[in-house]
């Protein structure tokens, strides 16, 4: 059971990876590394006795967050207490110790294990190594009572990986995280390559070896079933940072970041008398060479904070937005649209090129369905004189216009952390008083805007 006391703390975690790192880019004092930013900036408390769930889409960062916690990858900022002990600043000697207190599980149960050991060889071996065991007759019997333990059963132990299925070989590699008789178990998408019938099973073991060992256990996935099944806590990851976490329960009830409303809103029920609205998003997630300034959720938010002016509706807003960043990013090509519109007539203007550009990325550019939206006669007039100097080739000036038109505090500001209620904590410029009160919800404006 919890003590209350975090066994893992992480301040200001950073992970970045570096394209162009060679020794040619280093020997030249103008040329600058590029960084990939896995984990950008992780504060977490890992409370003894607890599951802590890291969910996210795929690529925000929370595989590398967990291979950096186990120092698989060493950070690029920030410390990792355990047990009050900074494991940035361990030597080889107190990190080898670490590794006995601290083992993972990896997603893919076809790769983690070495085809040339039997059983009993990826089971003793790691005793051997950390010390586990008085003499191989004792270390044998742990292995044996350790496949007990994992639903095998001691006959098993000569066997190799071949011989069994995934379900089996996840249980084996369960089994060999556990020979090192461990506190802290991360365990990266454990049950996410196997079929929807043995992950209920692997789920039940990880839950009753928790319980039974008590063991403390970051549970890093993608689906959000998953991890309500198993979870004390979630913490909600995108883009490398942490933008919301709650007790399980509260989470999923009452989430307050509208990227984790949209993960919420995605898991399938069974109930058929279930009326709630799939939120979809669309767009690419960032990358994470360059995130967005402000809130880097702000590019695909169905809840983007207009300015003080603006007096239409939320999806609107959001499509002229979006314009603004495909503008700034180069993505509207005038040539290309004269290209197309010329197959059809030989004689293309300016004016046709600017309403064309219009109506594809901003009437029928929606985000959130494919539905055609009314831009208000003020809006439009600002958009088609950014659009007509892009035409012109004055592409700066296009979106400095719409820049200075439509802006948002997402774009611009970071956004705090805000406290929800009590071990429930987010951040999002709308749960601050200044912005409490707008925008309307996602599903509310989607009806007004039909």
């Amino acid at each position: 059971m919890s003590t209350h006391e975090p066994l893992l703390s992480l301040d200001g975690v950073k992970k970045y990876f570096y394209e162009n790192d060679g020794l040619l880019t280093r020997l030249q004092p103008g040329k600058q590394r590029t960084a990939v930013r896995a984990v950008d900036g992780v504060d977490l408390d890992l409370t003894a006795g607890t599951t802590l769930g890291i969910v996210g889409e795929s690529g925000c960062g929370k595989s590398t967050l967990a291979k950096t916690v186990l120092q698989l990858l060493e950070p690029t900022d920030g410390s990792i207490q355990y047990q009050d002990a900074d494991l940035t600043e361990q030597s080889d000697r107190e990190r080898r110790a670490f590794r006995s207190e601290a083992q993972m599980i990896f997603q893919d149960p076809f790769s983690s294990l070495n085809p040339r050991y039997t059983v009993k060889e990826t089971l003793v071996e790691p005793m051997k190594v950390h010390g586990i065991g008085d003499s191989k007759d004792d270390r044998l019997d742990r292995a044996q009572d350790l496949l007990d333990r994992v639903g095998l059963g001691a006959e098993y132990i000569d066997r190799y990986p071949h011989e069994f299925s995934g379900g089996q070989r996840q249980r084996i590699a369960i089994a060999r995280a556990l020979a090192v008789e461990p506190n802290l178990i991360v365990a990266d998408e454990p049950v996410s390559a196997l079929d929807v019938s043995v992950q209920a099973q692997i789920l039940n073991l990880l839950r009753d070896l928790r319980e039974e060992m008590d063991l403390t256990m970051l549970f890093i996935s993608h689906d959000l079933s998953v991890v309500r099944q198993i979870c004390d806590e979630v913490a909600v990851m995108y883009l490398g940072q942490i933008v919301e976490r709650a007790q399980t329960k509260e989470l999923f009830e009452n989430p307050a970041h509208p990227y984790t409303e949209v993960l919420v809103s995605s898991i399938p029920t069974p109930d058929p008398t279930d009326t709630r609205e799939k939120i979809t998003l669309t767009g690419d997630v960032p990358t994470p060479v360059n995130p967005p300034n402000g809130c880097r959720f702000h590019t695909r938010c169905p809840k983007v904070i207009p300015d003080a002016d603006w007096a239409y509706s939320q999806e609107v807003w959001r499509r002229v937005l979006r314009l603004k960043k495909e503008v700034g990013d180069g993505e509207v090509q005038p040539s290309v649209m004269r290209e197309q519109l010329s197959k059809e007539n030989a004689d293309v203007s300016a004016d046709d090129i600017v309403s064309a550009i219009f109506e594809e990325h901003v009437v029928e550019g929606g985000l959130t369905s494919s539905d055609r939206v009314t831009v208000p006669e003020p809006v439009k007039s600002t958009i088609f004189e950014a659009l007509s100097l892009l035409v012109d080739g004055s592409e700066r000036a296009a979106y400095d216009l719409l820049d200075q038109e439509f802006s948002s505090v997402c774009e611009s500001t970071v956004p705090e952390q805000h406290s929800v209620s009590n071990d429930h904590h987010s951040v999002c410029h709308l749960l601050g008083d200044e912005y409490s009160s707008a925008p309307q919800s996602n599903l509310d404006q989607q009806r007004h805007d039909r």
